[in-house]
């Protein structure tokens, strides 16, 4: 039996990087929804609409990113999708 280790630590390099990246895009997300919510229990209705747009649209993106992520890990692990 022979490795390739290389390939091996390829694989353990890139799984790390994508697992990184997701956590930080889902805090991300969390602090995006954290956002919205401060700004709604502020009662930013005069100046700071905007921010509370920017929290929800931030919070909205970095959650389908990760639901894409999440979604195609699936979709390479299922064979009757492909």
């Amino acid at each position: 039996m022979d490795l390739d280790w290389s390939a091996l630590g390829q694989v353990t390099a890139v799984s790390i990087a994508v697992t990184v990246a997701v956590v930080v895009v889902f805090a991300l997300g969390v602090l995006g929804l954290a956002r919205y919510e401060g700004a709604r229990e502020e009662g930013a209705h005069e100046d700071g609409g905007g921010t509370s747009s920017l929290g929800a649209a931030q919070a909205g993106l970095c959650f389908l990113a990760c639901a894409a992520v999440v979604a195609y890990g699936i979709y390479l692990i299922v064979p009757q999708f492909h």
